[in-house]
């Protein structure tokens, strides 16, 4: 009988088609991989130690009553950055060099000074994750810290940007064991509905406190002027912007997901079996029981390592970004340290300052990594503002100027977060004269 009788059943179409199609998928990924890049790093780099301490705190002391402010926080951290997305690639200048260009050297000295506290707090962080990720393995801080900081200063000064930005990416895997260990934790679905949908507000001075945390953990002024400065810096421009935006987008949506699986887990694990104080790294780490069982110290450990190590490479970058900007001052991971030695020299600068931090005996660990978001929540709106002043700029934005949809995002964000910081430092205020200050 002839193969080309109907009578004989022909081998599926699929069997034909098969490496065709995969031979067309492949370069389909790739596009996707290429098109990653300083939104998707700005995105990964924020759930870093202080975020997952914040976010177990949240999810050990609340369960799943915050995760309302996760979903909100989630269309604002997306207006936001893409918005600093756009400011780079429609000026290919970074943040703090337009604010000196626009607005003079006093408001780019205020902003600097906004973002140098706060990332100096966050590189300490870093290094305290860092210390506390190999203290789990029975490691000493002390002789690690060091060499993770030295680690991040090789791979800042030595490497060419888009190898930093690769490893950065690429570290960003380890935060996938949150969403496993959420589902293997059999959480309440219609309890997580309703923390999701139904907001839980309530006006105790620790819930506050953390809801700015989680502002400042979410939306951290470091993420907006590293991402503005990277933009500028690879060159993308208005007509490659669409492929930025993009980028920005998976980026954000990567971060808050892993976010909110991560108060899941912790409102699963710690907060329904009583736990709802979260002490060092180790009361962290029983979130990632259902996935790892006894070994969930040294995944939690793992994970912390990498998140800190990555975080500890991208903030001091920004810290320089910020101050030679602001000052006009060569800049750039590109350059060679001989052309920017001020640029170079102030990324030493805050890494040695921030490890030095780190290694401070007895410190406080989780409410170290805490109180540096919330500081990062109340610092925040000082750049928002600048920000939206500048992307309705049109000599500045041409076509990428903001449109009236996002300005009215964009403000409403600005706003909401300052009469957050101002309920805060209102209690703050009140309780400190409550309690008999300033003495008599």
């Amino acid at each position: 009988m002839d193969a080309s009788d109907p009578a004989v059943p022909s081998a599926p179409a699929e069997a034909h088609e098969g490496p065709a199609l995969a031979k067309r998928r492949w370069p389909r990924i790739a596009r996707l991989l290429a098109i990653l890049g300083p939104g998707f790093v700005a995105g990964a780099v924020s759930n870093d130690a202080g975020s997952i301490a914040t976010y177990s705190q949240a999810g050990a002391t609340y369960g799943y009553d915050l995760l309302w402010a996760i979903l909100l926080m989630t269309v604002a951290l997306m207006v936001v950055q893409e918005m600093s997305g756009r400011l780079g690639a429609a000026t290919g200048r970074g943040l703090l060099q337009l604010i000196r260009e626009r607005f003079g050297p006093g408001p780019a000295g205020l902003a600097m000074l906004v973002v140098s506290v706060a990332n100096l707090g966050l590189v300490a962080t870093e290094f305290v994750g860092i210390g506390a990720a190999v203290e789990l393995f029975g490691i000493s801080r002390y002789l690690v810290i060091p060499l993770a900081a030295l680690v991040a200063w090789y791979l800042i000064v030595a490497g060419s940007y888009n190898q930093v930005e690769k490893v950065l990416a690429l570290t960003a895997a380890v935060f996938l064991a949150y969403p496993v260990a959420a589902l293997l934790a059999h959480p309440d679905l219609g309890d997580v509905a309703r923390g999701m949908l139904v907001p839980t507000v309530r006006l105790q001075p620790a819930y506050i406190a953390l809801f700015v945390g989680l502002i400042g953990t979410t939306i951290s002024p470091y993420q907006q002027v590293y991402q503005q400065s990277a933009v500028a810096e690879k060159g993308i421009t208005p007509e490659d912007y669409a492929s930025e935006r993009l980028d920005t987008y998976i980026g954000m949506i990567f971060s808050v997901i892993i976010s909110a699986f991560i108060v899941v887990a912790t409102a699963a694990t710690l907060h329904l079996s009583g736990q709802t104080d979260i002490q060092s790294a180790a009361d962290a780490a029983r979130a990632l029981q259902p996935l790892a069982g006894p070994a969930a110290g040294a995944l939690f450990g793992v994970g912390l390592l990498g998140a800190s190590l990555m975080a500890a490479a991208v903030l001091p970058i920004t810290t320089s970004f910020a101050v030679t900007e602001a000052l006009g001052l060569p800049k750039g991971v590109g350059l060679d340290p001989r052309r920017a030695p001020a640029f170079f020299g102030l990324v030493t600068a805050a890494l040695v300052l921030g490890a030095a931090l780190a290694m401070i005996p007895g410190i406080p660990v989780i409410q170290f990594l805490i109180w540096v978001q919330v500081l990062n929540g109340i610092l925040l709106p000082v750049i928002l503002a600048f920000m939206l002043l500048l992307a309705n700029d049109p000599r500045l934005m041409g076509g990428l100027k903001n449109s009236r949809p996002q300005n009215l995002l964009g403000w409403t964000t600005c706003a909401l977060i300052s009469l957050a910081v101002i309920f805060l430092l209102g209690q703050q205020a009140y309780s400190l004269l409550a309690a008999g200050w300033p003495p008599h």
